[in-house]
């Protein structure tokens, strides 16, 4: 215990600090100014050329994106896509080793909206992140996230699979390219100096319904992240990019990996975590920050003075146990800080998983997930986990039926008899047919269940069940439930003329 008399100003034994290298392991001469892993300690130029060269090696690697091809940079404002814009900006610089030789535009979605931003605060956001765009000179587009309410059914729709073109081409192009030293090279459009796009007051409304029918957290983010991917594939389409680069990182996605497993999106592992994502067929999907972990982006963006801006989402200040990804997201970053290989090892198993999906050219896009378009897992045998838990799903929701019912027909001396409905539809007077018999869809309570029961035979596993965690699908965007229309009849179609339609076996005879 501590003494009155007792003297304090004796030498302190300190901790012994564990020895650090204080030379660069790359160079060997300059002062090390960061360690990325223990015994990886570099300097403030190598660091920054090994981080470089990591991007370009990864882009020049897989060969997917061709000389002059324009790319979409989807950027949030967070750090590792402002690192992604940061990286392409320099790429394209005329002081830069082995430039880059693609033509690139910047997407930004305003999500304001689905955490109840004001428009003030929107616009002070839109306005930060406006400053960094214009700074590159990149065209770049601002996109409110209301405009999904307004996309058209062919986001969604059936695409013709592009074939996969060989290594030869992509040497042919580059040849070309250097041949005509660039000379056919798209020049860059002036970049846009309009702020938020006016969005009316109804569409904001719209979307919060929406995304208040939902009932977890966990739903609402995967459906937010489902939307955000459509608008970005749209804008993409219509202003002429053939590819979307996205901010993913190392860190990012090694949370993604679990969550979808967590989620049972174990089927569309690959696309979800792989370099390239073809799900869209003319809009490739394309992850270039995947090497790069958290740390390295951190460290890369506060020693190169890398802006960015703070923007909070759906589970901003939320718990850990908020969701299934702020659970995992938490698990992953705190066994990484006691263990430092836990995300690389992660990351390192995403990169042998493959899609299990047929890739035969002529396969039907309605055999793909209504809302992700990833290939449908749900056509498996019948003694499967799968179908065990559809039908437990059914019992489930059988014998909640019959007691509702029970409850329902159970007389209630307290409680006078209801008179008997008059087909007036129960949610407005406007309704007059709601209930009647012969009328389409009958009341429209009672066809909540069939819809969404219907809805749930062209979605996932995953996407299924997000939208059970919908109070009603009625609030979903108008496209995707045009789409859904369409192939219900198509498939209806085909069960009325399948006697007479020929299958593989019977054309040879």
């Amino acid at each position: 215990m501590c003494q009155v008399d007792e003297d304090y100003r004796g030498e302190v034994e300190r901790a012994a600090v564990p020895s650090v290298s204080k030379k660069c392991v790359k160079c060997k001469e300059a002062p090390a100014a960061l360690v990325i892993r223990a015994g990886d300690a570099y300097c403030r130029l190598c660091f920054k050329d090994f981080f470089v060269h990591k991007f370009k090696a990864v882009l020049g690697k897989n060969r997917i994106i061709f000389p002059g091809e324009k790319v979409l940079l989807a950027v949030s404002g967070g750090p590792s896509s402002c690192s992604m814009l940061r990286q392409v900006q320099e790429g394209l610089s005329q002081k830069a080793n082995k430039k880059l030789r693609f033509v690139p535009g910047i997407a930004y979605i305003d999500e304001g909206a689905a955490i109840g931003q004001s428009v003030e605060e929107r616009q002070r956001t839109v306005a930060e992140l406006q400053a960094v765009f214009q700074a590159t000179g990149f065209p770049f587009y601002i996109l409110p996230l209301e405009q999904v309410l307004d996309l058209p059914a062919s986001v969604v729709a059936t695409n013709p699979s592009p074939s996969e073109q060989p290594a030869s081409t992509y040497k042919a192009a580059v040849g070309h390219f250097v041949e005509t030293d660039g000379s056919n090279f798209p020049t860059p459009q002036e970049p846009k100096k309009t702020l938020l796009p006016h969005v009316q007051e109804s569409h904001t409304l719209m979307l919060q319904q929406l995304l208040g029918s939902v009932k977890t957290l966990t739903a609402r983010e995967e459906l937010l992240n489902t939307l955000r991917q459509h608008l970005l594939v749209h804008t993409a389409r219509t202003e002429g990019y053939s590819k979307l680069m996205l901010g993913d990182s190392c860190t990012r996605l090694a949370v993604k990996l679990l969550t979808s497993i967590s989620l049972g999106r174990g089927a569309q592992l690959a696309q979800d975590t792989g370099f390239s994502d073809s799900r869209y067929s003319d809009i490739i999907l394309v992850r270039p920050m995947r090497d790069y972990s958290a740390k390295e982006i951190a460290y890369y963006n506060h020693l190169f003075t890398v802006p960015s801006v703070v923007i909070p989402s759906v589970d901003t200040k939320t718990v850990d146990k908020a969701s299934i990804q702020r659970l995992t997201e938490s698990f992953v970053t705190k066994l990484q800080a006691d263990f430092p290989s836990t995300v690389s090892t992660i990351y390192r198993t995403s990169e042998k998983l493959q899609s299990a999906c047929m890739k035969s050219s002529g396969a039907e896009r309605c055999d793909r997930c209504l809302l992700c378009l990833c290939s449908l897992d749900t056509a498996v045998e019948e003694p499967s986990a799968f179908q065990a838990t559809l039908l437990s799903d059914q019992l489930s929701g059988s014998k909640c039926l019959r007691g509702s019912a029970a409850e329902t027909l159970r007389p209630n001396p307290g409680r006078p008899e209801s008179p008997a409905p008059t087909g007036q539809c129960c949610s407005s007077a406007g309704g007059r047919d709601c209930g009647r018999p012969g009328s389409d869809g009958g009341c429209c309570s009672s066809a909540k269940l069939p819809e969404t029961t219907r809805l749930k035979s062209l979605l996932c596993y995953s996407c299924a069940l997000t939208i059970r965690d919908m109070s009603t699908v009625n609030h979903l965007p108008q496209y995707i439930l045009s789409e859904a229309q369409r192939r219900q009849r198509r498939s209806q179609m085909r069960e009325e003329i399948s006697e007479f339609l020929l299958d593989d076996g019977d054309e040879g005879n």
